[in-house]
């Protein structure tokens, strides 16, 4: 399944959401060559945890590329990069206000040379507002939108979410934006100015809480794992540990009173819909805490799968490595890697047909193919080594 076989994508972008909707791109079967400075994508070294030479951060947004190291403040670097863009269906790019611009490869100058091409800006608070010039960064984000005030336990310090959900958000926002304008792209000749921003995408995943504001005026604020608008529906602790409940509608809080042996909870008033029990929650979470205490999580999850109550043990990354059913997913799989022998990776959580896009190349070295980008691009070889003494380019020999 490759439905963007035969598409050239020039990825810029670096750090985690741009090259996300590079690696979508790729995942669908699109040629991606991911120009990075000689010193290589800052994002190679944010870790430990690293996986042969690069971090495991970088190893998870890059897959399936070609990396071409060659250094942007030199004009021959700029000639290379316009050159690959006149002949690419795609090109991302995430520099602040202006720096692209100055480098000759903005929107304008790339699109009046290619009318067809597709252009990605991923920005951190916009292309407008008085804050369109300030860089951004995942956490800052999750700080401005609000997300990070509705996170943690009530009376704890703020808390960022543990996993980086706005910048990849935003690839796939991005990625989405391609693809609807390669759709449109079939029909017209043209191409388009796709713009994504990492507020944008905080603020389209905190859409419900902002909406819920604006209509009543009431300030979410922390929750731990509870969530304010469906009750019960959280963590309930248990003799060895804690198990996630959610007790999405009517039906269920029965049959989780069933499971729980709490008929008095079913047949109480104040309980009898989601409304009423959202305005109890206080009273009904400490009702149901009281039953769970007194059961091992292993007892309580099969009481609650027994009378179809959903629920989930509260996993760490460990556990949701060795667990069965991700197995059963396919979604971690094994990736032949030139240098890593037991290399594995998270695949592209989308099937057609129930096939995912088959496993394509692991995420390339720095400069990896440099010099045959180059070639492509019609350098013959004393050219490319004039490139490569001058520092213009680098190779992934070069270390």
């Amino acid at each position: 399944m490759q439905p963007l076989q035969g598409l050239r994508v020039v990825d810029l972008s670096q750090n985690l959401a741009g090259p996300t909707c590079g690696q979508i791109l790729a995942d669908l079967g699109a040629e991606v060559i991911k120009v990075e400075p000689p010193t290589g994508d800052p994002a190679r070294a944010w870790g430990p945890p690293f996986w042969g030479n690069d971090a495991a951060l970088f190893l998870t947004a890059n897959r399936g590329k070609r990396s071409l190291a060659v250094d942007l403040k030199t004009p021959e670097g700029q000639e290379i990069v316009a050159a690959l863009a006149a002949e690419a269906d795609v090109f991302i790019q995430a520099f602040r206000s202006g720096v692209v611009e100055r480098l000759g490869l903005g929107d304008e100058a790339l699109r009046e040379r290619h009318p067809g091409l597709i252009y990605v800006t991923v920005s951190a608070f916009g292309t407008e507002g008085p804050r369109k010039d300030d860089p951004g960064y995942d956490p800052l984000m999750q700080a401005y939108s609000g997300l990070m005030s509705m996170t943690g336990h009530p009376d704890a310090p703020p808390a960022r979410v543990g996993a980086s959900v706005i910048d990849t958000t935003t690839g796939m926002w991005a990625a989405l934006g391609v693809l609807a304008a390669l759709r449109e792209r079939d029909q017209t000749g043209r191409g388009r100015h796709v713009v994504v921003s990492l507020l944008d995408s905080a603020l389209a995943l905190v859409s419900y809480k902002l909406t819920g504001y604006l209509a009543e005026g009431r300030v979410p604020g922390p929750m731990g794992s509870a969530f304010g608008s469906i009750a019960p529906y959280e963590a309930f602790p248990t003799l060895d540990g804690s198990v996630m409940i959610a007790a999405a509608n009517d039906g269920i809080f029965q049959r989780l009173c069933t499971a729980l042996d709490l008929p008095e909870l079913a047949e109480d008033e104040r309980y009898r819909t989601n409304p009423s029990r959202v305005a109890q929650r206080e009273p009904l979470v400490a009702a149901v805490s009281a039953r769970t205490r007194t059961l091992s999580s292993a007892e309580l999850m099969q009481r609650l799968g027994a009378h179809a109550v959903p629920f989930a043990p509260i996993h760490d990354i460990a556990q949701v490595a060795e667990d069965a059913q991700v197995a059963a997913t396919g979604m971690v799989r094994a990736l032949p890697h030139p240098d890593i022998d037991d290399y594995r990776d998270v695949s592209f959580p989308v099937r057609f047909d129930g096939e995912r896009p088959a496993a394509t190349e692991p995420p390339p070295s720095r400069g990896g193919s440099s010099a045959e980008i180059l070639a492509e691009l019609g350098y013959d070889a004393d050219a490319v080594a004039a490139l490569l003494r001058a520092g213009v380019v680098r190779g992934s020999e070069e270390g």
